[in-house]
């Protein structure tokens, strides 16, 4: 993740110490009211800060220690809370200034809650080089992070052995929306999620398998809590899971790429096809998205690794008919090419090899 290290602050004069910046200080002070007795929690930043040309758009990164609550099965554990994706200076460094009413850079922050381990008195850093890894999907692709996304990752979180090797995304618990001077923050927790409960995810939705996985202790419980070394699945923790997951399928419909990329275009939304193996994305655009690069007289525009396509109305009703048949997964032959020679467009899904 580039030049970063682990700090400790210790007090020094006030006139040794540049003054804060309003945004970031406005995010210290909500951790404060969290966590009342670790106003210096230790930190993960970057030594060459992304506004000066370094790696990691992520300037810090917080590591605090909570002590969960037994009653409600909250296990204690370490919450890593980032900084940088939100504007923390306001003055065009980084982020385009949005003013208090808007949101305050791409609007929200990362978190994620890992289990402590007994006996362990210092929390793992690895935590921060994966949310930088996803921040920096953010700042390439210009997409947010929302509640109910997913994340496909194919290996453990950790470099480990762990099963835990994807990620669903979902609204922090304890970090409610903040006003900054610069605009609104929503804090994204980042969920790992075992390979089975990523299929769920895409043959259902996020929002269902958050539901099953906050009401098992052992897959996440209520705070949705990170346990590295949980070797067990929500089918395997309960059997019947297949079922509810079946009848979600039925009532709501599936999540699968195509199926739902189709829904939020038509809804006058992005979508990114992200791959798991290099930095290259692909986002459908609905005309009604505003700053995007594409428009009507160039609908495909790369920046980069980074392709976007202009899915027009007309086009958005010829796809919907056409990604029918991604609803029954089971019944397609692979590759299966989709293609739209009057836009000069073709989409061809392969067979997950990884």
């Amino acid at each position: 993740m580039g030049e970063a290290s682990v700090l400790s602050h210790h007090p020094h004069p006030i006139n040794m110490l540049p003054p804060t910046p309003a945004g970031l200080e406005t995010l210290y002070n909500m951790c404060r009211k969290i966590y009342p007795d670790q106003a210096n929690p230790l930190q993960v930043t970057a030594l060459l800060k992304f506004w000066l040309g370094g790696p990691d758009p992520l300037d810090y990164i917080s590591m605090y220690s909570n002590p969960g609550n037994p009653d409600e099965n909250v296990p204690p554990h370490w919450h890593y809370i980032s900084f940088g994706l939100s504007d923390l200076h306001g003055d065009g460094r980084v982020h385009d200034p949005s003013g208090p009413d808007g949101a305050s850079g791409f609007g929200f922050e990362l978190t994620f809650r890992l289990k402590r381990e007994p006996g362990e008195t210092s929390p793992p850093t690895w935590p921060a080089t994966l949310m930088q890894s996803l921040a920096k999907y953010v700042f390439q692709s210009g997409n947010s992070l929302c509640s109910s996304d997913h994340v496909s990752w194919h290996c453990a979180l950790d470099n480990s052995e762990s099963r835990i090797q994807h990620m669903l995304m979902t609204t922090d618990p304890q970090l409610n929306t903040t006003e900054t001077p610069f605009g609104t923050v929503n804090f994204v927790q980042i969920v790992g999620i075992c390979t089975d409960e990523l299929k769920a995810t895409q043959q259902w939705n996020g929002s269902g398998i958050l539901d099953i996985l906050r009401r098992s202790p052992a897959a996440g419980g209520p705070w949705l809590i990170t346990d590295m070394t949980r070797s067990d699945s929500i089918f395997e923790l309960d059997p019947c899971t297949h079922e509810e997951v079946e009848r979600g399928f039925e009532l709501d419909g599936s999540n699968l790429s195509g199926v739902s990329g189709r829904g939020r275009v038509k809804h006058g939304r992005h979508f990114t096809f992200k791959s798991a193996l290099e930095e290259t994305a692909v986002t459908l655009v609905a005309h009604s998205v505003t700053g995007t690069l594409v428009n009507p007289e160039s609908p495909y525009v790369s920046q980069g690794s980074w392709l976007q396509v202009l899915i027009t109305d007309d086009l958005s009703q010829d796809m919907g008919v056409t990604f029918q048949a991604l609803a029954s997964p089971e019944a397609l032959s692979l590759p299966k090419t989709f293609s739209w020679p009057e836009r000069k467009l073709s989409i061809t899904i392969v067979a997950d090899k990884v």
